[in-house]
């Protein structure tokens, strides 16, 4: 395949996820896929809420249904936003796809084997996270099944209705079967984009810092205009950065109170659960939410250090062998390294390792506290 003619959704570094949203017609095309699943979604969504305000049932179940409308109303979120957002994804996207084609075609060794690096370890993430995300859906459909009580996958609440007898039971049971992978396309997929967003951004630190370093091995003619490509490619990453935090930085608040809800429901279904077989499933659930979040805070945390190696690989070239205008221009583009680029949540609090630990010191907080009213 030609790399100038490579359709967006083709490109290696993404793997199947984009290939995904275009089938669901997320992006790039607009068909009724869409709305087959957020529609349904939606009215799932609502009648959970409806369920959980009305909930006659034990305690057990009621946690176990706030846990699934908040992972529904997340999911629900992210279908919403591609929607109404395609043509502002797509842009970038192409944004991205010229700066990757840039790399793909470079002469330089080293930058092909980062690329390849990159590539794969996009490629593995998003095959591990459709894995637990496939996992997870299974759990969904069997966790009733080893109950000692008739319960569906999802609370919901239809007027009129006993939503326990036949057929209706079983009728509920089957399409809310059919709605978890259609779930599990818009949740993953959109997690996957955004690490791989994240991981592009780590690609072009790496190959900024491997120009610097390889200063030392050019013509002092050539190191100026070295040093201005390294100057303008900067500009261009941070562009490509703050265009991210404008597309996803809302979401990362919403996804960050999920979250914190989310496993701190998890916790307490955990110490509830009936049977080793629901115990095993719950596991499963904080496994892949767990996961998700942590790989979305590991690659923005990389990201931020990254962006402040650069300074470090500029200063470890031979400045000291420049011309004093040389050195200026070194100068400068040490000092805008020092300003790390970061994801942000919700505008405002960079995304890292640091404020997903202080998040996990709430969470159990809440959990602790959860537990003592509930002994």
């Amino acid at each position: 395949m030609e790399l100038q003619g490579m359709p967006t959704s083709e490109m290696p570094i993404f793997g199947n996820t984009l290939k995904l949203m275009k089938f669901w017609s997320y992006l790039f095309v607009h068909n009724w896929r869409r709305y087959s699943a957020l529609i349904p979604f939606g009215l799932i969504n609502v009648t959970q809420y409806v369920d959980i305000y009305l909930s006659t049932e034990s305690l057990p179940f009621i946690i176990r249904n706030v846990y699934l409308a908040v992972l529904f109303t997340n999911t629900l979120v992210r279908g919403i936003l591609l929607s109404l957002c395609r043509g502002h994804y797509e842009r970038f996207l192409e944004l991205l796809k010229g700066y990757y084609l840039q790399l793909l075609n470079s002469t330089d060794k080293h930058i092909s084997q980062l690329v390849t690096e990159a590539t794969q370890l996009s490629n593995s993430i998003g095959r591990i996270n459709l894995l637990m995300g496939t996992c997870t859906c299974i759990g969904f459909v069997t966790y009733p099944i080893f109950g000692s009580e008739r319960v569906l996958p999802y609370g919901m609440h239809v007027p009129g209705i006993d939503k326990y007898a036949s057929p209706y039971f079983e009728i509920f049971f089957v399409v809310q079967a059919i709605m978890a992978p259609m779930g599990c396309c818009m949740y993953i997929p959109y997690t996957n984009l955004v690490v791989t967003f994240t991981l592009f951004a780590i690609l072009m630190c790496r190959v900024l810092q491997h120009k610097l370093r390889n200063l030392q091995h050019l013509p002092l003619s050539r190191v100026r205009q070295e040093i201005i490509w390294c100057i303008q490619y900067q500009v261009k990453l941070a562009g490509l950065v703050d265009a991210m935090n404008e597309l996803n930085t809302n979401l990362h608040l919403v996804e960050f109170l999920c979250f914190g809800a989310m496993l701190c429901v998890l916790l307490f279904s955990l110490i509830i659960a009936q049977t080793i077989a629901q115990t095993i499933i719950v596991i499963a659930y904080m496994v892949m939410i767990f996961a998700n979040s942590v790989v979305l805070y590991y690659v923005a945390n990389e990201l931020y250090f990254q962006s402040l190696y650069i300074s470090i690989a500029a200063y470890e070239s031979n400045w000291m062998d420049f011309d004093v205008e040389t050195q200026k221009t070194l100068k400068f583009l040490i000092m805008r390294s020092q300003k790390p680029l970061a994801i942000l949540v919700g505008g405002v609090y960079p995304m890292n390792l640091k404020m997903l630990q202080s998040l996990l010191n709430v969470i159990y907080s809440f959990f602790t506290l959860l537990r003592r009213i509930y002994g």
